[in-house]
């Protein structure tokens, strides 16, 4: 018994999903995909083999996973996101291996943005609208532009900090650590 909905004009050849997951029209997944517990995968999709979906994702309308991408819990992926697995496409030459792109937990991106392959897209980094990513996003930053460039240090509710990096909105600190951002823990 399936403990997942899947719309019935969606093509879906794996079991291998998590429970309360949906998937409605106009999707397909294929036999090889990982698909975790309480995503939302959006009408007009397509979730190549070599792919896997942590818990809690959401997947808009539009967005195309290919091989080689992993996309880590609590994942956003909005309306249109492009991802590339190749960064020297020719028709019907295949790579030895697909380049690994990876979106780590919490990250956001938005609506028409292009992940070119190879990159991973830190903790809690939000990407833009229409922004065009070309190399790995730190932690806690946001980004947009084409190509995508550094705007600000946010917070893990995705408020930007000030120059003390606090946030005003939940009160939490950070620091930079190696040039990393990193939230101070407060007993």
């Amino acid at each position: 018994m399936k403990n997942y909905f899947v719309h019935s004009h969606a093509i879906v050849d794996t079991d291998n999903i998590g429970e309360d997951t949906r998937i409605w029209a106009f999707t397909h997944i294929l036999s090889g995909a990982v698909i975790g517990k309480n995503c939302n995968i959006n009408d007009h999709t397509f979730i190549e083999n070599d792919v896997i979906l942590g818990d809690n994702v959401t997947v808009k309308s539009g967005v195309y996973i290919w091989d080689g991408i992993t996309i880590a819990d609590n994942v956003f992926l909005g309306p249109n996101v492009t991802f590339t697995n190749d960064l020297k496409p020719r028709s019907k030459q295949y790579p030895s291996a697909f380049l690994k792109t990876k979106i780590e937990e919490w990250a956001s991106i938005g609506a028409n943005s292009t992940i070119i392959a190879g990159h991973t897209i830190g903790k809690y980094a939000m990407i833009g609208a229409g922004s065009v990513v070309t190399k790995d996003i730190p932690n806690n930053t946001l980004w947009f532009g084409n190509p995508a460039q550094f705007k600000s240090y946010i917070c893990n509710c995705g408020e930007s900090l000030n120059k003390e990096l606090n946030c005003t909105n939940c009160h939490k600190s950070y620091n930079l650590e190696d040039g990393t951002i990193v939230e101070n823990n407060i007993l």
